[in-house]
């Protein structure tokens, strides 16, 4: 779960129709020592959209390497995604194909295949925070939506305002918005802040866990 929220990193440049981009995040703990770093990539590929995120971070004594890859349509509806992840000694695949109305999620090494109905344009975690920026970037605010990241999740995004934050050392102005995830198991509360660029480029994460606020920022 605590993977999920590192989707939500994204840095880029924009470019015409859409992004192109390579960008490189970082990630601290409260007390603002350097936990890990990752990358995000977004290029497009025969008439849809790519999109990668790579994370490594170290606590001392175990080690994370998740990789999450989405391709999407043009409109940014999601037709595969799929997750590797290596907590520990654990490792796992995933991929969830999209068709219509339909998505299938099988988990590799034996963990099983599942059919369910999805909307006719569903977006994946990956995707789903490319769409959101698309529609700050053209001045409209997303509503509350179903997205899936293996199983579904309900989440909505709450603006509080316009705020000047520092991110990676350098004073930015942002518009904060808190976002509230529901999962079948699970809810979370973490706050965003979406850069007054012409991307709407996702400058800073907060998330609360029990030991305090981890920080994930943008590197320019």
């Amino acid at each position: 779960m605590r993977s999920w929220m590192l989707l939500l990193t994204a840095a880029t440049a924009w470019a015409a129709g859409g992004w192109e981009e390579a960008t490189r995040y970082q990630i601290s703990w409260p007390s603002g020592l350097g936990l890990g770093e990752g990358q995000i990539t977004a290029k497009k590929d025969s008439g849809q959209w790519k999109f990668a995120l790579t994370l490594e971070a170290a606590i001392p004594g175990f080690k994370v390497v998740d990789t999450f890859r989405s391709t999407a349509t043009e409109a940014l509806c999601s037709v595969e995604f799929r997750k590797d992840s290596e907590h520990g000694a654990r490792k796992r695949q995933e991929t969830t194909k999209f068709a219509g109305t339909m998505a299938t999620r099988t988990t590799e090494a034996g963990g099983g295949k599942t059919e369910f109905a999805v909307p006719a344009c569903a977006h994946d975690a990956l995707a789903y925070l490319f769409f959101v920026r698309q529609e700050l970037a053209a001045g409209r605010a997303p509503g509350p939506q179903r997205i899936f990241f293996g199983a579904a999740y309900d989440i909505r995004l709450n603006r509080v305002g316009a705020e000047r934050v520092t991110v990676a050392e350098v004073p930015t102005d942002t518009d904060h918005f808190k976002a509230i995830l529901v999962g079948p198991k699970s809810r979370w509360e973490f706050d965003l802040y979406f850069a007054k660029d012409e991307a709407r480029t996702l400058a800073l994460v907060k998330v609360p866990f029990v030991m305090g606020s981890f920080a994930l920022e943008w590197v320019r």
